[in-house]
């Protein structure tokens, strides 16, 4: 019979849920910790997490904390007499005193092939420069971020069409296979963990809605690669006039071209050509004022944009 493990959980967004699903039934899992639910939207309402929306499904107990530093949230966690922590995107960094208390140790997830894009956004961050392949790691936690030994790790292709969206779902259901193969392995005691090489480590910075902004002196293959990094969010945006235009998808097209970048250029009437650092980029999906994506022939009908305008 397979062994359970009593196991605290700690995670917060869409990418944390298959990890505590695929917990459920297979293990004890005597809490779950995540995020206060926060305002969103354009009401500003208070919504839940998507942990919690989950745990609450699944009949788990779940608190919010604002902090993990304190006395009463390290007494809550002693509490419960756990063999692991299991982190996934929880958003909060565990101090060590934390990190001492599970029996067998405090395990992450992570989105990255690590040590690279270890940080907030290793998805995004791996789409927009380009990568051929990310992956999922689990790791044991220290203090650092995302510096502990690895435990196993496992590859995913980044597709020519990926956006940061599709990645991230094929991820979350990759981190939580990674996640019980992991606890598996502690059960065999055949689990070796391996020391990153800090010297190889690349970052991955959280990014901020203004991040999203398009940067037409970069060639259009790095554009493409960007709007697709990008997409949920924060989104590629960038400004005709006064008018704010969200980039859903873009091509790159080899072409010479002495405009400046950011210059529309003539084109097809359902076509909308910007130059680029290096190359063209040919808008299929944009969004305007109006709030609805469309395909760019049926935008330019709304909305012309002439020859030889400047986005910025």
């Amino acid at each position: 019979m397979d062994k359970r493990f009593r196991i605290i959980f700690m995670g917060t967004p869409d990418f944390s849920v298959p990890s505590l699903q695929a917990l459920h039934g297979s293990h004890d899992v005597l809490l779950v910790v995540t995020q206060p639910d926060r305002p969103k939207g354009r009401g500003r309402k208070l919504q839940a997490p998507p942990v919690k929306k989950k745990a609450a499904e699944l009949g788990y107990e779940v608190i919010q904390p604002e902090s993990v530093c304190t006395p009463a949230f390290a007494a809550r966690m002693k509490a419960g007499e756990p063999d692991f922590f299991v982190v996934a995107a929880f958003g909060h960094i565990l101090p060590q005193e934390v990190l001492e208390i599970p029996r067998m140790g405090a395990v992450n997830i992570h989105a990255s092939l690590l040590p690279a894009y270890r940080g907030a956004a290793p998805i995004q961050r791996a789409v927009i420069n380009g990568e051929k392949e990310s992956g999922v790691t689990s790791m044991f936690m220290d203090r650092g971020m995302d510096t502990g030994d690895m435990l196993l790790w496992e590859k995913e292709e980044i597709r020519p069409d990926d956006t940061a969206g599709s990645l991230h779902d094929r991820l979350a259901l990759k981190g939580a296979e990674v996640l019980l193969r992991t606890l598996k392995e502690f059960e065999k005691g055949s689990i070796k963990p391996c020391p990153q090489d800090h010297s190889r480590a690349t970052y991955a910075p959280m990014l901020k809605k203004a991040d999203g902004r398009i940067d037409w002196n970069k060639s259009a293959a790095e554009l493409d690669c960007f709007i697709r990094g990008t997409d949920p969010w924060p989104g590629a945006f960038t400004f005709c006039g006064d008018k704010r235009l969200r980039i859903y998808k873009g091509r790159a097209v080899s072409a010479e071209n002495s405009e400046k970048p950011g210059t529309v250029l003539d084109a097809f009437p359902d076509e909308l050509r910007i130059a680029c650092g290096r190359d063209v980029l040919l808008i299929e999906e944009i969004q305007g004022k109006s709030g609805k994506k469309l395909h760019i022939s049926d935008f330019l009908r709304g909305f012309p944009i002439a020859a030889g305008s400047i986005l910025q």
